[in-house]
């Protein structure tokens, strides 16, 4: 009975207050879409007043605020089905056996599969990322709930520190939702991330920071490689590789390069068409379309390696662009070998960013290029995920309009949001030496930009001491400049 009270008392209080918060969202949502005494008192004084944009921008409005009730929905069936299988686990008792705990978990997940009106295997799904959330990571529950993240992104959340251990999770999830934390999360905030992109920054952060060394987990994967064949509709199939990140990145850049080099006016096929033919070619050995004429084929990848690294000293990450973090290994095999398609590019031991290489004309240098590259990482529109290859280096401020050609005044866009930006009124902010340009849209609504989690390089054990020495800064300052 003692159990009974504490379920009843604890989940109950908890969903009530899930249900009321969801109560005073939808209260926002009328008052928005209802409109205002303050927008009736601007009816009235017809000077600069704009019926049409009111009523645009409330649609808007009304938008951001189902998001929020969308993601605080989600938290009250997180709440629900954590709460349902606590309490059918506490009627129940102890199972006497694993047998009958797994018919018991089969019971359970056929219930709320027949509730919901999905699949099994989407309910355990379900049932398993509640769980996790309700106990590993209560943060990103409370920002679910208050709206500030969508289902997705907690989802993400839940996949990214799936195989973690407590701590690692905690600390995981403190670096994107607690702007307190050590070295928190820089840039546009979770919410304002499309999930997508947020996948990709949170899983970067992580394999910096796996309890698991990188190099350990890279070399188990290895021997995970393989080639996987799926029969598809329409006479199709996919062919896939799971293989090491620098030879992936190689093939699909090496691939693209082709591709571009047989693009013009006379050819038909678009750019993935070509791409996919061009790789069904070499891998058949068949040159056909691939010996075209056409500008010489080469596939620039930045390869960011922290100077320690290179030295041997430590086996911090680098970056490999396109990709992600990469071991230690593959970076120093990479800059030993002096691949011709891959540019190092070592970064300042004490805050872990690159430095300005600047120049006064308009006309960029291929320094300058790859610098933007590395900065931007993609188009820095929000939630666009077209890569280096594709991008374009713009000046913020027009040339003509006095804007100078320095990393503080170029941001990396792909060619549609490119032509955004000339033809709307969308237009990008300032950007930084380190940070991209956020966006700014017609209705004078700011959006933050995607940032890098730069981190400080790891400094071999003893290397420096409490103070430094004029000798070491000496050092220092040559192993940046080099």
């Amino acid at each position: 009975m003692e159990t009974k009270a504490v379920l009843d008392s604890g989940g109950k209080a908890r969903v009530a207050d899930a249900a009321t918060f969801l109560g005073g969202l939808a209260d926002e949502l009328a008052g928005v879409l209802g409109g205002s005494p303050e927008t009736a008192d601007r009816a009235h004084d017809t000077d600069g007043y704009d019926p049409l944009r009111e009523l645009a921008d409330s649609y808007l409005d009304g938008l951001g605020i189902v998001a929020r009730i969308e993601a605080a929905t989600a938290a009250v069936k997180v709440r629900l089905l954590t709460e349902y299988a606590e309490a059918t686990s506490a009627m129940e008792g102890p199972a006497e056996s694993a047998y009958e705990s797994s018919a018991r978990e089969m019971s359970l997940v056929a219930e709320v599969a027949c509730v919901l009106t999905i699949g099994e295997r989407a309910a355990s799904g379900l049932l398993g990322e509640a769980h996790a959330l309700t106990t590993t990571l209560p943060a990103a529950l409370d920002a679910l709930a208050a709206g500030k993240i969508s289902w997705q992104h907690a989802r993400i959340m839940v996949d990214e520190t799936t195989g973690l251990n407590d701590a690692a999770a905690a600390a995981l999830e403190a670096h994107f939702l607690d702007p307190e934390a050590p070295n928190a999360a820089r840039g546009a905030a979770v919410g304002e991330l499309a999930p997508a992109r947020f996948r990709r920054k949170v899983r970067a952060w992580r394999e910096r920071h796996h309890p698991e060394s990188l190099e350990a987990r890279h070399a188990k994967s290895v021997e995970d490689r393989r080639m996987e064949y799926s029969p598809d509709r329409n006479g199709m199939a996919w062919v896939s590789l799971y293989m090491a990140a620098d030879k992936a990145c190689a093939i699909w850049n090496k691939t693209s390069a082709a591709a571009r080099g047989l693009q013009g006016p006379n050819e038909p096929r678009t750019l993935t068409q070509i791409k996919a033919d061009v790789a069904a070619e070499r891998l058949l050995g068949d040159s056909g379309h691939s010996s075209g004429s056409g500008p010489s084929i080469k596939a620039d990848v930045l390869v960011t390696v922290p100077v320690f690294s290179v030295l041997g000293t430590t086996d911090e990450p680098a970056e490999l662009d396109g990709y992600g973090p990469i071991p230690a290994s593959m970076a120093r095999k990479l800059v030993a070998e002096g691949a011709g398609s891959f540019y190092r590019v070592l970064v300042d031991p004490r805050d872990g960013a690159p430095l300005e290489i600047g120049r006064t004309s308009y006309r960029l240098p291929e320094s300058l290029k790859r610098w933007l590259k590395m900065r931007d990482g993609k188009c820095t529109f929000p939630g666009c995920s077209n890569h280096s290859q594709d991008n374009e280096a713009d000046h913020l401020t027009a040339w003509e309009h006095g804007g100078p050609t320095g990393i503080s005044n170029l941001g990396q866009l792909c060619p549609k949001h490119h032509r955004l930006k000339h033809r709307t009124g969308w237009s990008p902010g300032p950007a930084a030496r380190n940070e991209p340009a956020g966006w700014v849209s017609p209705t004078g609504r700011k959006y933050n930009a995607e940032q890098a989690d730069r981190e400080p390089t790891v400094w071999p054990p003893g290397c420096l001491p409490e103070e430094s020495s004029p000798l070491e800064a000496m050092l220092v300052d040559y192993l940046i400049a080099s």
